[in-house]
C-alpha cells in the first residue's frame, strides 16, 4: 500500500526489537488462547543454549489473480510498465488478489507448501507456526477464524490447529490485520524434514488501497551435537510499525555472550511490506556499533519488500514477489566480528503500513 508524502512526514512508522540474550526459558503467557488484542508487544517466546540452530519454512497464502496478463511476470519479480512507459515495482494494492491453493482438497480455499530442512542427525527441540493476513479487502473475512488453520506434515493429512496464545488483531490504515501462532513441536519432531502444507489462513481476496496480503512461517529450533554451541531465541508480537509518544521503544533483555568472529543469523516475519518503497531497514547494534542488514534479495533500505529469502528450501508455489508477505533470514556476518554481550535489533518502516510478527536468532555462544 502506498502512503501520501504528507502522511509520511507526519507519521513515520518505527518499530524496534532489541535482543540481548536470552532470558527465562519458556515463553510468552498463554492465558486465554484465542483471545484477541489490538497490540501485542514483542516478548521472548523460546530460548535455548544448545548445539544446533534454527531453520524455517514459509509461504504466501494469496497472490495476484492468475488471469491478469501481468500476474505471471509479477510473481517472477518483474516490474510493471507505467502509463508513461517507465517501470515500477508491483505491490498488492495494484491487483485483484486471489487465494493461492495448491492442494486437491475442494474443502480448502487457500493452501501453500514449504520445506523444513532439519540437518541430518538433528533433533527438533521447538517448533512454532505463525500465520496472518488482512481480513478486509474486496471482501471482509470474519475474525472468528483468525485463530484456526489446517496443517499437514509431509505425506500427511490436514489437522486442525488452534492458536494457543493471544491473537494479535488490529484495524488500522485501511486494513483489518491479524497474526496468530501455535506450538507444533510434537508434530514437527515426529514428522521431520519435508514439505509442510498450511491451509485456510483467514485472508481476504479482492482489491483495495490497503491491498490483500497474508502467509505463514514455521520456525524450527533443533539440537545437533556436531554443530557449534549457540544461543537460540524466538520473539513474537503484533503491531503496526509506528512511534508512540512517551514510550521507550527499546526492549532490553538479559546478556548474550558471544565471541569475536561469531557466526549468526536473524529471521524476521512481517506483513504488508511493499517492494520499491525505500525507508524500511533492519539494523543490529553491538556495543554501540550498528550494522544495516540486507542481502541480494533484500535491499538495505527496502527490507520489507515482499520476499521469502535467506535460506534455500523448496516452496510451492515459489513466487519471487509475495505481494505483501515477508519471511527472511539474514546473515549477521561482520556485525558480530568484535564479540559482545548483547544485540539490539531495530526495524524501521517509514513508508509502508507494515506489521511485525516474529523475530528469531541463532548466534554462536562464548565457550
Amino acid at each position: 500500500m502506498r502512503i501520501s508524502p504528507g502522511l509520511l512526514l507526519r507519521r513515520a512508522m518505527v518499530g524496534v526489537f532489541a535482543l540481548a540474550a536470552i532470558c527465562t526459558p519458556g515463553g510468552t503467557a498463554t492465558a486465554e488462547p484465542g483471545k484477541e488484542a489490538a497490540r501485542l508487544s514483542f516478548a521472548p517466546r523460546y530460548r535455548a543454549l544448545q548445539h544446533g540452530g534454527i531453520v524455517r519454512a514459509a509461504n504466501a497464502s494469496i497472490s495476484c489473480r492468475a488471469t491478469l496478463g501481468t500476474c505471471a511476470g509479477v510473481r517472477r519479480g518483474e516490474k510493471l510498465t507505467t502509463a508513461t512507459g517507465g517501470a515500477k515495482a508491483a505491490v498488492n494494492g495494484d491487483f485483484d488478489m486471489f487465494y493461492v491453493d495448491v492442494d486437491s482438497d475442494p474443502n480448502t480455499y487457500n493452501s501453500s507448501r514449504a520445506e523444513v530442512r532439519v540437518p541430518q542427525g538433528g533433533r527438533v527441540s521447538y517448533a512454532r507456526l505463525y500465520w496472518g493476513g488482512n481480513l478486509k479487502v474486496g471482501e471482509q473475512k470474519p475474525p472468528k477464524d483468525n485463530g484456526r488453520v489446517l496443517i499437514a506434515e509431509p505425506g500427511g493429512e490436514y489437522k486442525e490447529l488452534l492458536a494457543d496464545s493471544v491473537v494479535g488483531h488490529r484495524v488500522a490504515r485501511g486494513a483489518d490485520a491479524f497474526q496468530a501462532s501455535a506450538d507444533v513441536t510434537k508434530l514437527v519432531r515426529e514428522s521431520g524434514s519435508g514439505l509442510y502444507t498450511v491451509a485456510q489462513v483467514n485472508v481476504a481476496m479482492g482489491r483495495s488501497a490497503a491491498g490483500a496480503w497474508g502467509g505463514w512461517t514455521l520456525v524450527v529450533a533443533y539440537e545437533k551435537a556436531a554443530e557449534p554451541l549457540r544461543h537460540l531465541a524466538v520473539w513474537d508480537g503484533f503491531d503496526t510499525l509506528e512511534s508512540r509518544e512517551g514510550e521507550d521503544p527499546l526492549v532490553r533483555l538479559a546478556e548474550l555472550p558471544f565471541p569475536a568472529g561469531a557466526n549468526g543469523r536473524a529471521g524476521l516475519v512481517a506483513y504488508n511490506g511493499d517492494r520499491g518503497s525505500p525507508g524500511d531497514s533492519l539494523t543490529v547494534s553491538v556495543a554501540g556499533r550498528t550494522t544495516v542488514l540486507g542481502d541480494a534479495a533484500n535491499p538495505r533500505d527496502d527490507v520489507l519488500n515482499s520476499t521469502i529469502g535467506g535460506a534455500a528450501s523448496e516452496r510451492v508455489p515459489a513466487y519471487a514477489n509475495t505481494l505483501g508477505y515477508d519471511s527472511d533470514v539474514f546473515e549477521l556476518g561482520t556485525a558480530l566480528r568484535r564479540g559482545g554481550d548483547q544485540l539490539a535489533f531495530r526495524l524501521v518502516s517509514q513508508r509502508d503500513a507494515a506489521w511485525a510478527g516474529a523475530l528469531f536468532v541463532a548466534v554462536d555462544a562464548r565457550q
